[in-house]
């Protein structure tokens, strides 16, 4: 038996929900049970109600609004003990076209992938401004940089995860998972792609891209943060490098000058040149640490991964 569960996470969507779950399917090719689950991220409104009248199989209620990440992994959590071989992450605002959710799972129904992202034409997207294009391609290439991956459309957050894949993910961020994933997904080893998929009409703006600059820094320190937490000796090594490279040159520029004689004794250059060598060493210091740390990190998940595959396989006996 293959059990496939749709997500949604949800917060005040009662005038799109609706139209959202009258477009998922009920059987598909390949998989023999189909749920729908959403999170009620502290809805104010009759999006509960409204679930409930469209028959949705599961309903996870968080007791305030805590934000996409905090819903993500409360679906995830809801999926696995409900038995879910397959999850399927969609939104609520009907963005993402439902018909394409069986070329979403293919890749993890051929073992072909763990994860599956829906990469949408961005290029297409009338709504879309031409500085959210560029930032959407420019987030997205750093994020392959990051993750070591190839998932032209990072922020898409129609996706798809194995069983597997579902019990190795955390999610450490208060704002968005979607960028987070990807780049925990590369580091860990996990196999990852992405497929062309469409999109509907604009129903609503982004509840998640409110301000432009807020949205680039949130994303850039969750780009940071991740790989400082899988890489920190190659974070702090890069980060090192930059002070100790300019203080090397400031002192073989003052010994220059001193081995050719000047009268000039450029001491607050000499300084200065001491100090950022210094800087950048300590930094190299702070990375063996971290990178000792990341061991224990390590041995943490991986008994954290023991638990949650007896907790959730036990369960699902």
């Amino acid at each position: 038996m293959t059990k496939l569960i749709i997500c949604i996470p949800c917060y005040n969507e009662e005038a799109t929900l609706g139209l959202t779950l009258s477009e998922l399917p009920r059987e598909l090719p390949g998989i023999d049970e189909i749920e729908w689950l959403i999170v009620d991220d502290g809805s104010r409104d009759r999006t509960v109600e409204v679930a409930k009248d469209c028959g949705v199989n599961h309903i996870v209620s968080l007791p305030s609004n805590q934000g996409l990440a905090k819903a993500f992994m409360a679906g995830l959590e809801a999926a696995l003990k409900a038995g879910a071989d397959i999850i399927v992450h969609t939104d609520a605002d009907n963005q993402y076209c439902a018909a394409d959710i069986p070329k979403l799972i293919q890749p993890i129904l051929t073992s072909a992938a763990e994860i599956v992202i829906g990469e949408r034409p961005i290029s297409e997207i009338e709504h879309f401004s031409p500085t959210k294009k560029l930032l959407q391609k420019l987030g997205s290439w750093s994020v392959r940089i990051a993750s070591n991956t190839n998932i032209p459309d990072a922020p898409s957050g129609f996706r798809a995860f194995s069983r597997d894949a579902a019990i190795r993910l955390n999610v450490f961020s208060e704002y968005t998972y979607t960028l987070e994933t990807i780049i925990q997904a590369g580091q860990k080893g996990m196999a990852i792609t992405s497929v062309p998929i469409r999109t509907n009409g604009y129903l609503r703006p982004s509840r998640l891209v409110k301000s432009i600059p807020i949205y680039i820094q949130r994303s850039i320190f969750t780009i940071f943060r991740i790989f400082m937490t899988y890489k920190p000796l190659r974070f702090f090594l890069i980060l090192g490098s930059i002070p100790f490279s300019i203080g090397f040159l400031l002192g073989v520029r003052w010994l220059i000058f001193f081995l050719g004689g000047s009268e000039r004794t450029r001491i607050p250059s000499l300084i200065l040149a001491s100090i950022l060598m210094l800087m950048g060493f300590q930094l190299w210091i702070l990375g063996l640490v971290a990178d000792i740390m990341a061991v224990n990190r390590k041995l943490l998940e991986e008994i954290q991964l023991r638990l949650r595959r007896a907790e959730l396989d036990g369960g699902k006996k």
